[in-house]
């Protein structure tokens, strides 16, 4: 017996449940590729999976609909690995732990990967069906989309013939997306150099933050851990003499991060100003984000005496001022579509490696321009220090469309069936539309997806009956396409 087992849509859930036994995050995608291609083979459907394991299967009209255009329902294979700290888990080898609660599903300890393993098992359960009546399918899973959207940036696209696309990456259900933010991913790094420092050695630890999608959630006010850590140092560095010796924080860099850690030595006679100024900085950013992150916890711990290898005082001074002073959350919001994030930018990861301090952020931006201002405020800021940036996995925006048919059929059979007012709306998030966009000129698109919270956190959880709804509007937009969409 599944975990799952007697859920409906039962093939949905069943589908669901074998991909959550697969180890699929980002870069670890070869084994749930190849069992969506054994799933094809065995339903006798056309595949093809190419060097980077993006999967695309067709199937044939049924019967009444080969005159109708061709469409694309697509997601992604790949998932955010983030778990509890005190969870045992190995998300290269292990299988999620799944947990049936209060009508929705979660993962015990860690993500769920209902972004977008749901719109994977959707589309597997349509594949098997013969009894759905449906257009020309063309299914199409990328890879790689958590960590600047690789799979579909490599996706040769000239073997598609679909003009109109079903994007099932997003997470609210009713809410209609037809225009979306861009983005790109930054990381910059500051030469490591380093002297000895003899003292005690102590641990700051920031933990208990809220986090959450760096897209969907950046407006919501919730702490950085890693800028956070930078206030901190930088109250500490008014205070007293101190070392570092390093500095890590997050492990995502589209995930606004939940925990962020110094090491640093001092003197024995300033131990108790250091713990005396934690317990003052946890007690106001309690009261500062007493409502977005209510169990933060800002602590300090004492090791041992001794000499260390720390960051010479020119690589601390520049750590801390880039912490405290570098860009990070909302930048603009939309002057058009009132409540739209326009720009942001997150700091996501923070690490202290042989080479240096390592810094990652992800980059969004519904307007070009803002998104290459972004860009060069980064770039300046760490070339000013000596360091050097890189950018990676540049994705466009997906202009908005409020005269998508596709999007305005979705809308209609919702209300009609649900009784319930849906909306079409543009996200701060990416999506993978933008790139198709690109590569396949004139691609009606909307994306759609049942109610799912808190995704990339290990509070991540998708709601049940959410599922069956959203399930059975993708049907009846299959059935009723071949009339709306020509």
């Amino acid at each position: 017996m599944g975990v799952l087992d007697g859920l409906k849509p039962e093939r949905v859930f069943y589908y669901f449940e074998e991909i959550c036994k697969i180890p699929h995050g980002s870069y670890n995608v070869k084994a749930i590729s190849d069992y969506c291609v054994s799933v094809a083979k065995s339903l006798n459907l056309a595949v093809r999976q190419d060097e980077e394991y993006n999967v695309i299967i067709r199937k044939p009209a049924s019967p009444g609909y080969g005159e109708a255009k061709a469409l694309m329902i697509q997601g992604h294979l790949d998932m955010v690995c983030v778990k509890d700290a005190d969870v045992e888990f190995d998300f290269e080898k292990d299988g999620l732990k799944l947990v049936v609660e209060d009508g929705y599903i979660r993962a015990s300890g860690t993500t769920l990967g209902g972004d977008d393993g749901i719109a994977v098992a959707m589309g597997l359960a349509i594949l098997e069906d013969d009894t759905i009546e449906h257009p020309d399918l063309e299914v199409v899973f990328t890879t790689e989309e958590e960590v600047g959207m690789e799979g579909a940036i490599a996706l040769d696209t000239s073997d598609l013939k679909a003009e109109y696309l079903l994007n099932l990456d997003s997470e609210d259900e009713g809410h209609f997306l037809a225009g979306c933010a861009g983005g790109v991913k930054a990381k910059a790094l500051l030469p490591m150099s380093q002297m000895t420092a003899e003292g005690t050695k102590m641990t700051i630890d920031m933990t208990g933050l809220t986090g959450g999608h760096s897209g969907a959630e950046i407006h919501k006010c919730r702490a950085n851990a890693n800028i956070l850590l930078g206030r901190f140092l930088y109250q500490l560095h008014e205070t007293i003499p101190f070392c570092l010796i390093g500095v890590h924080g997050g492990d995502k860099d589209n995930a606004i991060p939940v925990d962020s850690h110094a090491e640093i030595v001092v003197s024995s006679e300033d131990i108790e100003t250091v713990e005396n100024l934690t317990k003052g900085f946890q007690q106001d950013i309690s009261i500062e984000f007493r409502t977005s992150d209510p169990a933060i916890s800002i602590r300090s711990s004492v090791g041992d005496q001794g000499n260390y290898d720390v960051f010479s005082m020119s690589l601390m001074e520049k750590v801390i001022f880039m912490l405290m002073q570098v860009p990070n959350g909302v930048q603009t919001m939309s002057a058009d579509l009132p409540g739209l994030v326009e720009s942001s930018l997150n700091l996501g990861i923070l690490r202290t490696t042989a080479e240096g301090v390592a810094m990652t952020w992800a980059i969004r931006s519904s307007v070009k321009s803002l998104k290459l201002l972004m860009k060069d405020k980064l770039r300046y800021m760490t070339e000013f220090f000596g360091g050097e940036i890189s950018f990676s996995g540049d994705y466009p925006e997906w202009t908005f469309n409020p005269d998508s048919k596709i999007c305005a059929l979705c809308k209609k059979l919702y209300e009609e069936k649900t009784g319930r007012k849906a909306s079409v709306e543009m996200i701060h998030a990416g999506l993978e539309c933008g790139l198709l966009s690109e590569k396949m000129p004139g691609l009606d698109m909307v994306s759609l997806g049942p109610d799912m919270q808190d995704i990339h956190t290990s509070r991540e959880k998708l709601y049940i009956a959410s599922v069956e709804r959203t399930y059975q509007l993708v049907l009846d937009v299959l059935k009723e396409f071949k009339n709306y969409c020509r």
